[in-house]
């Protein structure tokens, strides 16, 4: 099933082309982890919160051009995520899309500090980055992206998973845990597309909430996928979330409910852009991300 539109394509192959760019160039005694770095951030992925950051700003008038550092920087971060949870300390996973993990490849040391390296030379892009953005705009959306990735958001998300492995907990908590770990991200992205591209506040409202129901369902869908899906399709083991006593909207609703709940994310995805003019492309992503099998 093809993802992208043929415009949220162009931004998608941009990014492929721009991000290795961004990364450092190895210095004496840097190369391991350079290429560690360079490796987990390697095309394989859907890279859907840069081309989601890259939709909004030019959904909000802006320069696509000048937004990408930090559509750059929020893959960094992404990636440097896959890795810290791919580790034995966390979920213990040996491969990624198909590709034995970072620390498989590099071992847990190098895997730990390319994940340390990922998190703040994404920070060190977008502080860096010589771009027309105004400032104040380009403040706004670090802090975005900085809180998203950390404790109210990620991290915190990551915290309260690990914390209630083997332990049944209640929905509202289940739905703490993705809302941070999986969808802190992929919101910050819709939001701050809309605020580096000049959008108005009702704009940058919409995008946040687009963000939160897309990135729900995102984690609803990986759940379905995870009992569902053969390890060939995704690329890693599946079965991981039974396996590690994980808390899923599977294991607590079965998978009718959660399906259910997907698609009523989906709709909310959807009403939360209507009536805004150039949204077609982001409401059909949103359709597609629904029915998607990897």
């Amino acid at each position: 099933m093809k993802l992208y539109s043929q415009q949220l394509d162009t931004y998608c192959a941009a990014v492929e082309h721009a991000l290795p760019s961004y990364l450092p160039a190895p210095k004496d005694g840097e190369k391991t982890v350079c290429d560690a770095m360079a490796y987990a951030c390697e095309a394989g992925g859907k890279r859907l919160r840069p081309v989601l950051l890259c939709a909004f700003a030019a959904l909000a008038g802006g320069d696509v051009a000048a937004a990408m550092p930090y559509a750059c920087a929020i893959e960094m971060i992404h990636s440097y995520s896959l890795v810290h949870d791919d580790m034995p300390c966390m979920d213990n996973s040996p491969l990624r899309r198909g590709k034995p993990s970072v620390h498989a490849k590099f071992g847990e040391d190098m895997a730990l500090l390319c994940g340390d390296a990922l998190l703040n030379r994404a920070f060190e892009t977008v502080l860096s980055a010589d771009t027309a953005v105004a400032a104040d705009r380009r403040l706004r959306a670090s802090f975005v992206l900085a809180r998203a990735a950390g404790i109210r958001g990620m991290i915190g998300g990551q915290t309260i998973d690990l914390e209630n492995e083997g332990k049944a907990i209640e929905l509202p908590l289940l739905e703490e845990l993705h809302r941070k770990k999986t969808g802190a991200l992929i919101t910050a992205a819709c939001e701050m597309g809309a605020i580096l591209g000049g959008g108005d506040e009702s704009l940058v409202a919409a995008a946040r909430e687009y963000g939160k129901s897309v990135g729900l369902c995102f984690q609803l869908v990986d759940d379905i996928l995870d009992v569902t899906a053969t390890a060939e399709e995704l690329g890693k083991p599946v079965g991981g979330d039974e396996q590690n006593e994980k808390n899923t909207y599977v294991s607590l609703l079965g998978l009718s409910e959660t399906r259910r709940l997907a698609a009523a994310q989906t709709d909310n995805a959807i009403a939360a852009l209507d009536g805004i003019d150039g949204a077609d492309d982001l409401k059909a992503l949103a359709t597609v991300l629904l029915s998607r099998t990897l």
